[in-house]
């Protein structure tokens, strides 16, 4: 490897934009015309199909993916003294929404392979201050769904799907959003689907929800001037709306893209021996609290290996980001941008250990695979225009750190 290899960036939207530039071009074009900024016929129609393709009743469009999940919450009426239950591997919003409101955010453990909520942990942290379950459908892989709804009715909890990183993602056979009481997505440009600034949307099921996450968008008035709650200023752009009309359109072939990448990475790092096999992987952390415990981090302790994203068969993983798990992390990612390829860590510091949730108490080693997951992972390019020789430029990338 050498430093004169072209860039590949984590992601390469403006490819992405070049190839549908003349109808995003008129559908900006459309709403200048219109001079109808907010909402309006734009907004509303990526609405209904955005709870179409995500086979729900209602989509309410927002100002972020952020603001989907607090006005969500807001909808139930959240608030001091409420404890909400969520992962503390996720985007700082999950639960920065919960604690906004003045309710705790209650933290429960990840799967190791898949980076999601394990529903089995969810029952030893319910309450009787227990109102939610925030399930985070991460890296585009939903979160195992049916025990968790099954919690939920026991104990007469409501779920809210943060999937702000999964639409189009399925769990035997039912799209995000479409199985909790309400689903969220962002927009975020750096989203599957992402918009052109900031946007999200609220689905459900439930009209009586619809109507009152509506009205709460609105500064809660209905109509006009008469407020029926406090709520905030949470509406859709209608800019938004017609770019991400347009892109929906081409979200599957997109996603079959990403699939195609996830799968070539799979063989190609095989084929480099880069990959440890689930029956002999344990924590790569020296001396991690998790290090030889049944429900702590099951990853290699070899030291030229890498674990792949589990992808399970009842799902539809749309791989919002293809996510590794190696040796030396820290190292590996200077070298890979030492070669110009892009390469990001998420989620450095887990949930339960940042500062502003030092209250909480939660110690060092109180959530392992959470915590091994923050130190050992990291996202390689899988964006739908990455070419097979770039690919290869980053197996081969990966290969020579650890001298295969």
């Amino acid at each position: 490897m050498t430093s004169t290899v072209t860039a590949i960036p984590l992601l390469d939207l403006k490819s992405q934009y070049q190839s549908i530039r003349q109808e995003i071009n008129s559908a900006i074009q459309r709403v200048l015309d219109s001079q109808y900024f907010i909402m309006g016929p734009e907004a509303v129609a990526l609405e209904k199909e955005i709870a179409d393709y995500s086979q729900t009743k209602f989509g309410i469009g927002v100002s972020s993916g952020t603001d989907a999940l607090l006005v969500a919450l807001m909808a139930l009426d959240i608030g001091p003294g409420d404890e909400v239950i969520t992962t503390p591997y996720s985007f700082f919003a999950t639960a920065g929404a919960i604690a906004r409101l003045g309710a705790t955010p209650v933290f429960v453990d990840i799967d190791p392979l898949t980076y999601n909520i394990v529903p089995e942990l969810i029952e030893t942290r319910i309450t009787d201050r227990s109102k939610v379950i925030i399930p985070v459908h991460l890296y585009g892989q939903m979160a195992d769904m049916d025990p968790i709804m099954a919690l939920a009715a026991e104990h007469g909890l409501t779920v809210i799907e943060d999937a702000a990183q999964a639409i189009g993602s399925e769990y035997k056979g039912k799209r995000a959003g479409s199985i909790g009481h309400m689903g969220c997505f962002s927009f975020f440009p750096s989203k599957n689907l992402g918009g052109y600034g900031d946007g999200g949307m609220v689905v459900t099921q439930d009209e009586q929800l619809a109507e009152r996450i509506d009205i709460l968008r609105k500064h809660g008035s209905s109509p006009k001037y008469y407020h029926k709650f406090v709520g905030g200023n949470f509406r859709l752009d209608a800019i938004q709306g017609a770019v991400l009309g347009v892109k929906l359109g081409y979200l599957d072939e997109w996603t079959a893209g990403r699939q195609e990448n996830a799968a070539l990475y799979r063989t190609k790092l095989r084929n480099a021996g880069l990959v440890a096999e689930a029956d002999s992987i344990g924590c790569l952390q020296a001396g991690c609290q998790a290090s030889g415990r049944s429900d702590g981090c099951n990853l290699q302790q070899n030291g030229t290996q890498i674990v792949l994203p589990e992808a399970r068969p009842e799902m539809r993983h749309i791989y919002n980001q293809f996510i590794i798990r190696c040796p030396r992390r820290d190292e590996l990612m200077a070298h890979l941008k030492s070669l110009q390829i892009g390469c990001e860590i998420y989620y450095p510091v887990p949930l339960h250990r940042q500062e502003c949730f030092a209250y909480l108490g939660y110690e060092e080693g109180s959530l392992p695979n959470s915590e091994c997951a923050a130190l050992e992972t990291l996202a390689i390019p899988v964006y739908p225009e990455l070419t097979e020789p770039m690919m290869d430029i980053v197996v081969q990338a990966i290969a020579s750190f650890y001298g295969k």
